[in-house]
């Protein structure tokens, strides 16, 4: 069966070999969850296949579900593939065949069974640990001890991970670049994912005094504190009332006592309802999400299995009864609810965690200082008439038009918001720390004097051409003189005396967030 790939899909093919042609070192692909990761890679590999019969492919993740998928993608795409699959979960060991795909668990040890290998490709790269004594590490070097010419190729949702930041900067890193970045709102408004919309939620965990390992609450510590039977019982009366016109919920809880807490409350009510956690046998794994993507079961709970390798279009409720410091768990587990299905609008988010105040919108994610610890809150209010979570500096509820009193608009230190996604957002004003001044050279242009005011933890960005009408405008309103620099050298040298505006108004446009006025 041929497979059309979608435009996005072909463009991060070609890609990655514009950066071989152009670049040193590895490139990192990054795909949204829902938007077919899976036939990108087979993809590449078919036509690696076509351009270099001898190329020797393997194809690297986590988890068994994702091995099988990537796996039937590529029997999808081309039946001949010379393929097979190299995991122990899955029950087979084919290390012989031109493309293989393989569970890091199972074969790191095994890079003498495989010998040469030209390419390898990693699935979920943001798992990739950094210490050269992690199994992707140990098997990385077997690997180039073999075949120092080997390439190695990323694809992640999230290029980013909780303590080493982005998975192309700083020591040891793995990758060099991002080659081809497909962004969550571009996805939206191309009609390949679907909304996601808020509810506030009267019940809110409370991770007071909970310990931190790692950079994330501590699961024993997390579960003690928010495992309480009225808490629960709170939280699973607030699902059903906003849920009941949804038709499939998916809960991510805590840890295996809180699981299965709420699943016996939710039961209490009448309504079908699973649980699944790392120790469910995967017998009844597979059959409680077969019987949960047809129908024949409304709600599963589950504790940090079903947040890769796991899709299901129907679910249209995503409940997060579990909080994390990590804004890839975040990213992943909303990521569930936003696969496209027949009569399916957009995914409700019951968020009882405080992920959102915590992380803010996840399709605009500032990893300043390669980091990314989801440290502090982001400013919102909640509509009175409808309960949406809006980003603080709307002057109307995004979802009933509800006018909001002028009085109730806050500005915090940060420029993040409680919004889940960036195009759902009106212009703000936010506070402005610093400002910079840089000179900007792009081919076959005049050169400009780039400006980035820096609102918090957030970098905003200008252009400014001082030989233009806006740009000799722009001069005049921070120094008061029409004695205008005579080149962008001279601009910079006369910066320091610049009138810096104390606020400035942003707002997201498409996949840009622009600077629409300044308050000096």
């Amino acid at each position: 069966m041929n497979v059309v790939l979608r435009p996005y899909q072909d463009s991060a093919v070609k890609s990655i070999y514009r950066w071989f042609q152009n670049e040193a070192g590895s490139p990192l692909i990054v795909m949204p969850t829902g938007t077919g990761k899976a036939y990108t890679i087979c993809e590449f590999m078919r036509s690696a296949l076509e351009y270099y019969p001898e190329t020797r492919i393997l194809n690297l993740t986590h988890v068994k579900e994702l091995i099988q998928q990537n796996y039937d993608s590529m029997i999808n795409l081309w039946p001949e593939a010379p393929a097979g699959i190299y995991s122990a979960g899955l029950k087979s060991r084919d290390s012989n065949s031109q493309i293989i795909f393989a569970g890091i668990q199972s074969i790191y040890k095994k890079a003498d069974l495989l010998q040469k290998v030209d390419l390898v490709i990693v699935d979920e790269a943001h798992m990739i640990n950094r210490n050269n004594n992690s199994m992707y590490g140990q098997f990385l070097t077997a690997l180039r001890a073999i075949n120092p010419k080997v390439k190695l190729i990323g694809f992640t949702a999230t290029p980013f991970r909780l303590q080493c930041g982005l998975l192309y900067e700083g020591k040891d890193r793995l990758f060099d670049g991002i080659a081809y970045e497909y962004k969550i709102n571009e996805a939206i408004e191309q009609g390949y994912l679907c909304e996601v919309s808020t509810k506030k939620t009267e019940t809110i965990l409370d991770v007071t005094g909970v310990k931190k390992v790692g950079g994330d609450f501590q699961e024993k510590s997390l579960q003690a504190a928010v495992d309480v039977d009225k808490t629960t019982q709170a939280v699973v009366s607030e699902i059903i009332e906003k849920g009941k016109d949804r038709g499939s919920w998916l809960l991510f809880c805590a840890g295996i006592s809180h699981a299965n807490n709420v699943r016996d409350a939710i039961r209490s009510h009448g309504i079908s309802c699973e649980t699944i956690n790392g120790k469910t046998s995967p017998t009844d794994r597979d059959q409680i999400l077969q019987n949960f993507k047809s129908g024949k079961i409304k709600c599963v709970t589950n504790v940090g299995v079903l947040t890769t390798g796991f899709d299901a279009p129907c679910v249209d409720l995503i409940g997060a009864l579990r909080p994390t410091q990590s804004l890839v768990l975040w990213i992943q587990m909303l990521g569930r609810g936003m696969r496209l299905a027949e009569g399916k609008d957009d995914c409700l988010i019951l968020d009882f965690a405080g992920n959102t105040e915590r992380h803010g919108v996840i399709d605009q994610i500032n990893v300043k200082d390669s980091r990314g610890s989801g440290e502090g809150d982001a400013p919102i209010k909640i509509c009175p008439k409808c309960d949406e979570i809006n980003f603080a500096g709307v002057s109307n509820c995004k979802r009933c038009d509800f006018e909001f009193p002028p009085n109730e608009i806050k500005l915090k230190k940060t420029s993040s918001d409680g919004a889940l996604l960036s195009h759902q957002l009106k212009a703000e004003w936010t506070k402005v720390h610093e400002v910079n001044y840089y000179k900007h050279i792009k081919a076959g242009r005049l050169p400009t004097m780039r400006v980035e005011y820096r609102c918090g933890f957030a970098i905003y960005k200008e252009w400014i051409q001082i030989q233009n009408e806006r740009g000799r405008y722009w001069w005049y309103k921070r120094e008061r003189t029409f004695d205008l620099p005579e080149n962008i050298d001279e601009a910079l040298d006369r910066c320091n005396d610049l009138k810096k505006p104390q606020k400035i108004l942003v707002k997201k446009e498409g996949k840009y967030t622009n600077i629409k006025g300044h308050e000096f």
